[in-house]
């Protein structure tokens, strides 16, 4: 503003020729016109290079780009010599129609159209789109105008009011990408945007958009792919960064006109190729044709300059008798701000009282409360805090192991905090927060949800949605925030895989007839060196909780239903038939309710679903023998009181089967085997855990507490010990009566030996990565939400992929 202090100092006349405007309030002086000009040679241009990027050759690398040449006359002689290719056919068949989409009729926007017409045109309304998408013709390009009753609407009423919309457009949202974007190759935008009103596309709808396209009745051969989508470009002449177009955050330059913009990576590259939409958006288009330019906006502002020259230094600005267009747009005479602008002196005031605080909002990094530092924690933290930008809190009980974090990554703060006791200083940093990561068992999950409601921060789970946060629906809706769940291992990548799989069958027409998936987290190989094969790298309840439970599984159009209380150990291996990764001789049984997933997942057709857990084989019959000795019951048992006498795990297991505790322990093995019905591989399993030792028993009110905290001490990872997760999904697939698919993705990952665990990173990075694109505004849905839309898996997959977390699949077809 210095330089208005100066003009008001010296009394200089200061008029903008953006405020010159007629009657019906349109601007009549603008170099808009040759904005449109520009900006619609540069896109043409910029698809043809796209196009043979994408390995088509096509009459648009005739064009350059609008500094190239001259004058206009001899762009438009090139689009011209482009055209009539076209017309001739000459378009490649396999990128089908193209059609261009312009926003707005005003200067801008005429002056691109002026220059497309000069290629051979149809012009078609918005309701034609999609016919003329998928049965154009090839020898014309396609172009729809989109006025803004075209896709605005109000968000109660659905139907758009002019009037209203001009005094409330925060009132209203944009259906610009499902009804006009959705069909178009390229978008020419040149509408003024305020920050209140509805953007054209955000980041979400640019993640539809460039999803793959199914038009198979689209011609290929070798050498004349499909394009990967059908949206290849968008020229955003109005140059506002983050504002109708979400995405494009940074304005390109006459140097380097054009971006590719990933929009499952939310990145831009410097490139012609590979996957993502062309974005050109440079902010002084008009410099591109400098003299035509120049002499047209000459033109358009010559006849007012003799108004002009009527304004006086040394006279008061109410006797000036220039023309409105002209007086209304002086913003400075005789030292002083004229009566249309007086309000610049209060914003201006304000801007100043305000200046630190919007500095300091413009610097301030995002936020994210991470709950729980345990295992899970660290690759969180880590892939939240490697670019710099998030600021990151970790809260725990365990206070070293949120120094521990701390210490190891940038911008990262310890807090010592117990949820369950401190809940004013919980919510007091949940509300500080941008996004909280809950990491805490699922029952506090709730809790903290309902917290994140009343401060309306974002929140990201890896837990199953439980029945009290379904609860919670209604209130995140209400409260605008987005509370992503199930973004772990199992439940998440499971979800993401198995989406990925039946989306595309839907796409092209097949049927989901079988889906059965497992997964597990194993010590590797070399050190599953214990009777259970199996060790623990956090609380053992959740593990030998699933041990009990019951399950429903549909097998051929049959459901099957095993009760809870141990029987899926017994009966789980026999139904369950693992027949895959030979080598790492593993059994499998059912996990939870299967059938719930057939509606979740959209595969209602099918008549076999089961999800599994898996384990080294052997593992569920040695479970059996602490099943059948009562050390897997949460029942409180006298011999267990804190308070009573020391016992031994001998002692403890002869009170459970009613023998005297003195009794040799070759006699013991023999009971437990006689009259327990224990098979010497049970007997062998308690023996080499310890469990007929004269060990003391730390003991915790009940068995399987009990039996959780010694087997949290007893199976754990050694120094230099990795484990492994395994997750494969066998699915099914009907194309035809007689043509069938059976598809299988599988995933194996081993943790580091000196490092993170496979299990800490498969569940905390798709946490992480969610997390960010919360942040970022890649997900940008509201309420209870879980990775089954292709929008938010995919981004997820692709970044677990350069994070070295991917599957492989194979596939076998049969008649």
């Amino acid at each position: 503003m210095a330089m208005l202090d100066a003009i008001l100092e010296k009394n200089i006349a200061l008029i903008d020729y953006e405020k010159m405007v007629n009657d019906k309030g349109a601007r009549v002086v603008a170099f808009g016109k040759y904005a449109g000009v520009a900006g619609m040679i540069n896109i043409l241009h910029g698809l043809g290079l796209r196009f043979l990027a994408l390995g088509h050759h096509t009459p648009f690398m005739h064009i350059g780009l609008a500094h190239n040449y001259r004058n206009s006359e001899m762009a438009r002689q090139a689009i011209r010599d482009a055209g009539y290719e076209i017309s001739l056919g000459l378009l490649p068949k396999s990128i089908g129609p193209l059609i261009f989409v312009f926003t707005g009729s005003g200067n801008v926007s005429q002056g691109a159209q002026e220059v497309f017409r000069e290629l051979p045109y149809e012009y078609v309304e918005p309701e034609h789109l999609k016919k003329v998408a998928n049965h154009g013709a090839m020898n014309r390009i396609y172009a729809c105008v989109a006025s803004r009753e075209d896709h605005f609407i109000n968000k109660e009423t659905r139907k758009f009011d002019s009037v209203e919309y001009e005094e409330h457009p925060e009132r209203y949202i944009s259906t610009f990408s499902q009804k006009l974007a959705s069909y178009a190759t390229c978008i020419i935008n040149g509408i003024y945007w305020a920050p209140n009103s509805p953007k054209l596309l955000t980041i979400p709808d640019a993640k539809r958009l460039l999803r793959p396209s199914h038009q198979p009745w689209l011609p290929t051969s070798p050498g004349c792919p499909v394009l990967p989508h059908r949206l290849l470009g968008i020229c955003d002449i109005s140059a506002d960064p983050g504002g109708s177009i979400e995405f494009m955050r940074d304005c390109t330059t006459i140097d380097k006109p054009f971006c590719l913009y990933d929009a499952d990576e939310n990145t831009n590259t410097e490139s012609f190729g590979g996957d993502g939409v062309l974005v050109c958006s440079i902010d002084n288009m008009p410099t591109q044709l400098p003299r035509e330019a120049t002499e047209f906006f000459g033109s358009l502002l010559l006849p007012y300059v003799p108004e002009m020259l009527k304004l006086h230094a040394d006279a008061p600005f109410s006797s000036c008798e220039s023309n409105p267009v002209v007086k209304n747009a002086v913003i400075a005479a005789n030292g002083q701000l004229t009566p249309n602008f007086k309000y610049i002196a209060d914003l201006r005031e304000q801007r100043a009282k305000s200046e630190l605080k919007s500095r300091s909002a413009m610097s301030k990094m995002k936020k994210a409360l991470i709950l729980g530092a345990g295992y899970v924690s660290g690759p969180v933290v880590q892939y939240l805090t490697k670019e710099g930008n998030i600021a990151v809190t970790v809260a725990s009980s365990v206070k070293s192991e949120a120094d521990a974090l701390a210490a190891r990554y940038k911008n990262t703060s310890p807090v010592l905090l117990d949820v369950k006791r401190s809940k004013e200083d919980l919510e007091r940093l949940v509300d500080a927060h941008d996004v909280v990561v809950s990491l805490l068992p699922y029952e506090l999950h709730p809790m903290v949800c309902e917290l994140c409601i009343k401060h309306q921060t974002d929140m990201v789970t890896t837990s199953y949605v439980s029945p009290a946060m379904q609860q919670l629906e209604q209130g995140a809706i209400a409260a605008g925030i987005t509370v992503m769940n199930e973004t772990g291992l199992d439940p998440g990548i499971d979800h993401m895989l198995a989406m990925q799989i039946f989306d595309e069958v839907r796409e092209k027409g097949g049927k989901i007839s079988s889906f059965v998936s497992f997964c597990g987290g194993l010590p590797a190989p070399e050190h599953a060196d214990n009777p259970l094969m199996y060790k623990f790298s956090w609380n053992p309840r959740g593990v030998l909780l699933t041990t009990i439970n019951g399950a429903k599984y549909l097998e051929n159009g049959q459901v099957h239903e095993i009760p809870t209380g141990g029987e899926l150990m017994h009966l789980g291996p026999k139904i369950t038939k693992v027949d895959f990764l030979e080598g790492f001789n593993l059994e499998g049984y059912p996990n939870r309710d299967s059938l719930t997933y057939r509606k979740l997942y959209g595969i209602e057709s099918a008549h076999t679903v089961l999800r599994g857990t898996l384990r080294y084989r052997g593992f569920c019959h040695r479970i059996t023998g602490l099943l059948r000795l009562g050390l897997i019951n949460s029942q409180p048992h006298t011999s267990l009181h804190p308070q009573g006498p020391d016992i031994t795990w001998k002692q403890f297991i002869c009170n459970l089967i009613g023998q005297n505790s003195e009794i040799l322990t070759e006699n013991l093995k023999q009971i437990l085997k006689e009259k327990m019905g224990l098979s010497t591989t049970q007997i062998i399993t308690l023996e080499q855990m310890d469990l007929l030792s004269d060990k003391q028993i730390l003991k915790k009110e009940n068995p399987f507490d009990t039996l959780c905290h010694y087997l949290s001490k007893r199976l754990v990872y050694g120094p230099g010990e990795r484990d492994l997760v395994v997750l494969r999904h066998a699915v099914g697939i009907e194309w035809s009566p007689d043509k069938f698919e059976h598809r299988h993705v599988e995933m194996v990952c081993y943790g580091d030996s000196n490092g993170q665990t496979a299990m800490s990173r498969t569940v905390g990075l798709p946490a992480a990565i969610a997390t960010r694109m919360i942040l970022d505004g890649e997900i940008q849905d509201k309420g209870l939400l879980l990775p089954i839309k292709r929008d938010i898996y995919q981004p997820i997959l692709k970044r677990l992929a350069a994070e070295g977390i991917k599957a492989t699949e194979g596939s076998k077809f049969f008649e």
